[in-house]
């Protein structure tokens, strides 16, 4: 056996990251990760090849829902980012189900982590939650949600994979496609009165960026994380604030009872369910340190917003 020259640096070879499901965030992700890791992302659209090689990722071919294209993946990567959301119907995830047989067919994974919805939560009444609070789901999107989380866990536990699954709440940012809040409140949506109104829960996408590698280093295994910011605020004074620093009038107020008539069956779910998140481990066992605290902070920073100073 022939030992390397003592003077000489050993080089090791990159980790290797599997994203699946790489859109906004996963490529928010590339950008940090890229030189570090090596970078691979599973994707199903030929003309998607283009974006991702710009970012830095090599694209594989393949269809969640087409288990049979998913053949490569087996023994391909050290860990795995899985950001793919389930089918839009249903109460079981079977792309998860491929994505995880796929994987165990040649053990190398180990660490996956996967970002599911606080969701699974249901309505609790603007109760504080952590992170044991049994899950409640109260629609079939959330059933969905639960099914992947139960399929991940499963995972890890049978071969040896640190799983963390992130309970992610509502994404913001300028710059993210349905993520900037301006877009709602120009089109005069209206939102749920005073005491009517729900709280809800965020995270800025960079943020969320920056959660997803902390997990992927130091996420305990089988861990659940909420990875949400210090918000404590109702649906409705988020739109005000964003109303007062976009300088846009404030959305109209309506009672519950009007809400059927104004919003979409997903839409009325959103609001029919009241929660606060503590993110005591997203901070001490993550160690992430939020760019953007608050909705307040991460909303003052938007281009043209002005300044909050309150």
């Amino acid at each position: 056996m022939t030992l390397p020259h003592p003077s000489r640096p050993v080089r090791h070879p990159r980790p290797v990251l599997l994203i699946v499901g790489c859109g906004d965030i996963g490529l928010r992700v590339a950008r940090r990760l890229r030189g570090r890791w090596r970078l691979i992302a599973l994707t199903s659209s030929a003309a998607r090849t283009g974006e991702l090689r710009d970012a830095g990722i090599v694209p594989l071919p393949g269809d969640l829902d087409e288990p049979a294209s998913l053949a490569r993946l087996a023994g391909l990567a050290d860990a795995v980012l899985h950001l793919a959301p389930p089918p839009a119907h249903g109460v079981s995830d079977p792309r998860t189900r491929a994505l995880l047989a796929a994987l165990a067919r040649r053990g190398r994974v180990r660490r996956l982590v996967y970002a599911s919805t606080t969701g699974v939560y249901g309505d609790r009444g603007g109760a504080w939650l952590d992170e044991t609070r049994q899950v409640a789901p109260a629609s079939d999107r959330a059933h969905r949600r639960v099914d992947a989380e139960r399929q991940v866990r499963a995972y890890g536990r049978r071969h040896g994979v640190a799983t963390t699954l992130l309970r992610v709440p509502g994404i913001y940012a300028a710059d993210r496609a349905g993520g900037d809040p301006r877009e709602r409140v120009a089109r005069g949506t209206p939102v749920l009165a005073q005491g009517d109104d729900v709280y809800t829960n965020h995270i800025h996408a960079d943020d969320l960026a920056r959660a997803c590698i902390a997990a992927l280093h130091r996420g305990l295994p089988q861990r659940v994380v909420h990875a949400s910011d210090d918000s404590e605020i109702r649906m409705g004074d988020y739109y005000d604030l964003v109303a007062d620093l976009a300088r846009l009038p404030r959305p109209p107020r309506i009672a519950r009872a009007e809400a059927g008539a104004a919003f979409g069956a997903m839409q009325l779910s959103f609001m029919s369910e009241s929660r606060r998140l503590t993110n005591r481990r997203l901070k001490r066992e993550l160690r992430l340190v939020l760019h953007h605290p608050t909705v307040r902070q991460g909303l003052a920073a938007f281009p043209d917003f002005v300044p909050d100073t309150r």
